[in-house]
């Protein structure tokens, strides 16, 4: 259940990997609780399904395209979107495996996409969050960048690596007016054909359940809010229990 609190009326929101799953989700939060949000995603198809329903419902949002991966497509992108008050980098993919067999190419790829290119966003975006003393970024960490997962060394160490970019942004940026927050979700039902993964992650956690992206959404757009307005340099556990057992 989502609620519709209004509180970001005429703020402009940016949510990277916004066009499925969780980013999904919480472009459509955002527009519902006032704000112009740009969607991005790579796929132009579902970027625009993504803006025609948060219209549909009454909200305002575009699409911008970008291969996050590519350091040169990021200056481009960020120069289409202007100035934003709310990064959300959301935008990631996970490869698992063993470490002793694991493809470079899949540790470099991994690598640009879940921490050089939120580094190189918020590079790209801060100064105009600084100029104007304002701005929230929130960065989606994960549980698998605090607890110890089989097969997930890779992927865990790019989820640690937001955590810990959240607390050098916001030691950074606070004091010139920017509040920066991660949320870390548990498991989160975002593909069909996964359901039965989830359900096996989300019965280890202390709620027996996998979260549903509406869930998770909520809190992204509490920090995103005046509602947080102390609120810098969390990390926020949304894991129905899972890293507190």
């Amino acid at each position: 259940m989502t609620t519709q609190q209004r509180d970001l009326d005429g703020l402009k929101a940016l949510v990277t990997g916004a066009t499925s799953g969780l980013g999904r989700a919480i472009a459509f939060q955002l527009a519902r609780d006032g704000a112009e949000v740009t969607v991005h995603g790579r796929d132009a198809g579902r970027g625009v399904q993504t803006v025609e329903e948060i219209q549909l419902q009454g909200g305002r949002a575009h699409f911008v395209a970008a291969d996050l991966g590519d350091a040169t497509s990021i200056a481009r992108f960020a120069n289409e979107v202007g100035d934003i008050d709310i990064l959300v980098n959301n935008a990631g993919f996970s490869v698992w495996g063993p470490t002793d067999t694991f493809a470079l190419a899949s540790f470099d790829a991994m690598f640009a996409a879940n921490v050089r290119a939120p580094f190189l966003l918020v590079a790209a975006f801060a100064p105009g969050m600084v100029a104007r003393a304002t701005g929230s970024v929130i960065n989606i960490s994960s549980m698998a960048g605090r607890l110890g997962l089989a097969g997930g060394a890779a992927y865990g160490a790019t989820k640690a690596a937001l955590a810990s970019f959240t607390q050098a942004w916001a030691a950074e940026y606070s004091p010139r007016g920017i509040r920066v927050n991660a949320v870390a979700p548990g498991p989160i039902y975002t593909r069909p054909e996964a359901r039965d993964l989830f359900d096996s992650l989300g019965a280890a956690t202390a709620m027996k359940r996998a979260a549903d992206p509406p869930e998770i959404a909520e809190v992204v757009a509490f920090l995103a809010s005046p509602r947080a307005s102390y609120m810098t340099g969390a990390i926020v556990a949304v894991d129905g229990g899972r890293t507190a057992i």
